[in-house]
């Protein structure tokens, strides 16, 4: 019993350090994770898994392991702010493998980058005809950016000189049944106008709320716990 229980113990200190040190080293997201960023993330959970699992019961000796190396992962992500050669060295930088509608054989060998992964890619960015690319960038991420020929660009208000209004950005008001109330007071509201707002709707709670939101031209939009649809699309096979 007592080798469960300190098995137990050491995954729980393995958890709590490996957090600390993700909010430490306070990494973006995996999507946007570079090579070395992968490495890092990778070796990180190694050292962890050790500490939890490692039968002679060195808890110490991988924790101070993971401190070190976490410390100079977050060093070495100082250093690169700083330096922007060093960055691109650590880091990379954007290839061009596709230019006027060409593919650059030649850069994608570099990166040993193929044809499927590149046509996969595009497919992504919703193209299909690689003529209609003007450039395409491998980033540093493994991302491709893809910049459309113009006269292949969807046309925007701009292109057709229409005047558009300004649109900010929602702010969630009830989330899971709970009043978000800063981003009330931040839009000058208070809980007597959502609670009036609710029961114009029918509705008695913010409990009965899974989400509400309040757009910039201050449209309340609504979603309870109820789903009203008569019929219900299933994607599935």
């Amino acid at each position: 019993m007592e080798k469960y229980l300190f098995g137990a113990l050491k995954a729980v200190i393995a958890f709590v350090v490996v957090l600390l040190m993700a909010r430490w080293l306070n990494k973006e997201q995996l999507s946007q994770l570079t090579f070395y960023d992968w490495i890092v993330s990778i070796t990180i959970g190694s050292i962890a898994a050790n500490l939890a699992t490692d039968p002679e019961g060195r808890t110490l000796e991988h924790v101070v392991v993971l401190v070190i190396f976490s410390a100079a992962a977050y060093l070495t992500g100082m250093i690169t702010e700083k330096s922007r050669p060093l960055r691109k060295l650590i880091e990379g930088e954007p290839t061009v493998v596709i230019h006027n509608g060409r593919i650059l054989e030649h850069n994608m060998a570099k990166l040993h980058y193929n044809l499927d992964n590149l046509l996969s890619q595009l497919r992504d960015k919703n193209v299909f005809n690689i003529e209609d690319v003007e450039f395409a960038l491998l980033e540093g991420n493994g991302g491709l950016s893809v910049l459309l020929k113009s006269q292949k660009r969807p046309v925007t208000p701009a292109d057709l000189n229409i005047p558009t209004s300004y649109e900010g950005m929602s702010s969630e008001i009830i989330v899971d049944g709970q009043v978000i109330y800063q981003n009330l007071k931040q839009n000058q509201l208070d809980e007597q106008w959502l609670i009036a707002e609710l029961k114009k709707r029918g509705y008695n709670s913010p409990r009965d709320i899974v989400f509400a939101s309040l757009s910039s031209d201050g449209q309340l939009y609504i979603d309870d716990k109820r789903d009203k649809s008569q019929y219900m699309v299933d994607v599935s096979d």
